[in-house]
């Protein structure tokens, strides 16, 4: 089974295993990590995060939260990342 590791930089924060379908806030909160957050539909940007390693699927029409350029400086919205595999994520945005 593929895994999530959350960290605060170099603090790993906690591990759980993907469950399909399942964005990254949801696979946090299960485990008792807090990410903050306030729409969770994409739209605020509030849930960002950094990507380490791996891969996350997003929206292929990108919500008003994020953009290419934070995609290409490895940012996620967490509220609606979905996991494809073994992924790493920083809590940390990329700002």
């Amino acid at each position: 089974m593929a895994m999530v590791r959350f960290y605060r930089g170099q603090l790993l924060l906690g591990v759980t295993e993907i469950e399909p379908e399942t964005p990254l806030l949801d696979l946090a909160e299960a485990i008792g990590i807090d990410i903050p957050r306030n729409c969770t539909s994409g739209n605020c940007g509030t849930c960002m995060c950094r990507i380490k390693s791996g891969s996350v699927s997003m929206p292929e029409i990108l919500p008003p939260g994020i953009d290419e350029d934070l995609i290409e400086d490895g940012a996620v919205l967490t509220c609606i990342g979905i996991p494809e595999g073994d992924i790493d994520i920083d809590l940390i945005p990329p700002l």
